[in-house]
């Protein structure tokens, strides 16, 4: 990353309450896969716009990061706008689909900030 300046900064959804339930869920899982997950948001920041295979685009202005991690399939949604990259919600995937519930509720926070 040679001293350039990342295209996109990385920003948690908050809460009403103040919650960062992205944050949260990064803290709670093992060193190794944070280490994982560092790395491709890294990749992101500096290589955005990414397609295929790290990024997919699930919706309008809704995208996910796919992180291929040791005991799973991590996955990160988020939106971008004014060069962030806000992390709306994620989880580890135990389907081919994005479970619909994950998606609505990332959709929702979307809108929150809309």
């Amino acid at each position: 990353m040679n001293g350039q300046e990342p295209i996109l900064a990385v920003a948690f959804f908050r809460t009403e309450t103040g919650r960062e339930p992205v944050r949260d869920w990064l803290k709670s899982l093992p060193r190794e896969n944070r280490r994982i997950i560092g790395e491709d948001l890294k990749t992101v920041q500096f290589g955005w716009p990414l397609g295929m295979p790290l990024v997919r685009k699930l919706d309008k202005g809704l995208w996910e990061v796919r992180v291929r991690l040791p005991d799973g399939i991590g996955r990160i949604l988020f939106t971008t706008g004014e060069g962030q990259m806000i992390l709306l919600h994620s989880f580890i995937k135990k389907s081919q689909k994005t479970p619909p519930d994950d998606l609505e509720l990332a959709k929702n926070r979307l809108r929150r900030l809309q």
